[in-house]
């Protein structure tokens, strides 16, 4: 029994290494308030009418993930915001462990908030890695498709993920799948052909309404294999950075924290209207 429970700890470890943290957080829980941005008397303007929620990935928060992106579009005049979700009990800072789908509805309760402070109608959003899938539970299944105009995901595991062939592994770890599924189902929820992606891809990607643009990237390591992560349906651009520059060597950490390219599209799916064509010296 001893054996087996090493064995399972030495697989969750594995995972958790692999989804990947956005950076080497601080000792203390992120505050709920940055720079710049969650500034709730911040008043959308005619150019950028909607707010932007940032939905932050795997083992990432509201501060870590967005260290590049939420300066970056603040700069450019948006109002912006970010939440902690998928929070576990004893565990600060490394959140989207819990239930994908509770945490759609952590989501659902922070938009509404972030619609009432700011008085507009929908906002737009922005999700790296499950930050972009759960994004899509919360439209399909608690009431987003009205609320939201954008959905822009930056490496999402839309259809799940094989983690470069790792999951296939677990079979051979007794015990392992039920022990991940138990502490931290926001893990398990992500691999390929799990229950929530098996009812969240049913019937379509998409929900009528909504803009999608995925961003991903060909050396992508987590959100495997990488074509996966793109979206059907009928106002869906997907995108893949090394299409715009060659030379962009992102992969799936970087392309949320610090790639200016995708920075720059996603603005240029924020405000398509005002889109200005992206390069290696974008942003």
């Amino acid at each position: 029994m001893k054996l087996r429970w090493s064995r399972a700890l030495t697989c969750l470890s594995a995972l958790a290494l692999a989804f990947g943290a956005a950076t080497v957080p601080a000792a203390a829980d992120a505050p709920t308030v940055s720079s710049g941005w969650n500034n709730y008397s911040c008043k959308p303007s005619a150019d950028h009418p909607r707010p932007v929620v940032l939905v932050h990935g795997t083992l990432g928060n509201s501060v870590d993930n967005w260290l590049g992106l939420a300066p970056y579009l603040v700069a450019r005049g948006y109002c912006v915001f970010s939440l902690d979700y998928g929070q576990l009990p004893g565990v600060p800072l490394f959140h989207g462990l819990g239930p994908v789908d509770a945490s759609a509805g952590q989501l659902a309760d922070f938009v509404d908030r972030v619609l009432a402070a700011t008085g507009a109608r929908q906002a737009d959003l922005v999700g790296h890695s499950q930050g972009g899938m759960m994004a899509r539970v919360y439209l399909k299944f608690h009431g987003g498709a009205d609320k939201v105009h954008t959905l822009v995901g930056l490496a999402p595991d839309n259809h799940g993920t094989d983690l470069d062939g790792l999951t296939r592994l677990l079979p051979y770890f007794p015990g392992a799948k039920q022990y991940l599924d138990r502490a931290t189902p926001g893990l398990t929820d992500q691999i390929a052909g799990s229950d929530i992606l098996r009812r969240l891809n049913e019937g379509g990607d998409t929900v009528p309404g909504v803009h999608y643009t995925v961003l991903a990237t060909r050396y992508d390591e987590v959100v495997t294999p990488y074509r996966t992560q793109f979206l059907d349906g009928p106002d869906v651009h997907n995108v893949v950075l090394q299409d715009l520059c060659a030379l962009d060597l992102s992969e799936h950490v970087a392309i949320g924290l610090l790639d200016r390219v995708a920075f720059h599209e996603t603005v240029n799916a924020l405000d398509p209207a005002h889109a200005t064509r992206t390069t290696c010296t974008s942003g």
